[in-house]
């Protein structure tokens, strides 16, 4: 097996790999994770770090590589630092609030729209137009960040609307007289 182009993925301590058939699960401080790896590609444990490897050179295998690679390394991650995505609310009157564990969103409609939390997934409100959603996976984070911002995507006219933080929405003109 050759291992081309890859870094090993370093394990912080605290975090322990176990690594069966077609399975990695990692466990760590914030929790466990664990993704299926194609059996065509092979995760070890060496000197406290682990190496991705593949068996060829193909264009199938190089791009399974990087692809396990990665979701491995975004595990390790989750579960000593965590993830987070930022949106924030533009437009009068929209707001959001933290009922519990969920989110009740007030964007204009003529109902709140409810937001369930689901398992490992936490959400934060430092402000009314604020919403912080915290998570050791990488893919659920952004997943929820992404539903929540399509309750009332920004628009170009006015910026109304989710977005998420640093976004930048090209506004048009107006009608014209």
């Amino acid at each position: 097996m050759s291992r081309i182009g890859k870094k090993p993925i370093p394990l912080p301590t605290g975090v322990s790999v176990s690594i069966g058939p077609e399975v990695v699960r990692v466990n760590g401080p914030r929790g466990e994770l664990s993704e299926r790896v194609p059996r065509a590609i092979s995760v070890e444990q060496e000197d406290g770090q682990l190496i991705v490897k593949r068996p060829t050179d193909r264009g199938e295998h190089r791009a399974l590589h990087g692809l396990t690679r990665s979701l491995v390394a975004n595990m390790v991650e989750g579960v000593t630092s965590g993830f987070q995505k930022t949106l924030e609310i533009q437009g009068v009157g929209y707001r959001a609030l933290l009922k519990g564990r969920d989110l009740e969103l007030a964007l204009g409609y003529s109902h709140p729209v409810p937001i369930k939390a689901p398992e490992g997934i936490e959400f934060e409100v430092p402000q009314p137009t604020r919403i912080i959603v915290r998570g050791n996976s990488k893919q659920q984070v952004g997943e929820i960040a992404a539903k929540i911002r399509k309750q009332r995507p920004p628009e170009p006219y006015k910026g109304k609307g989710i977005r998420y933080e640093g976004e930048y929405v090209a506004r048009k003109v107006g009608k014209r007289a």
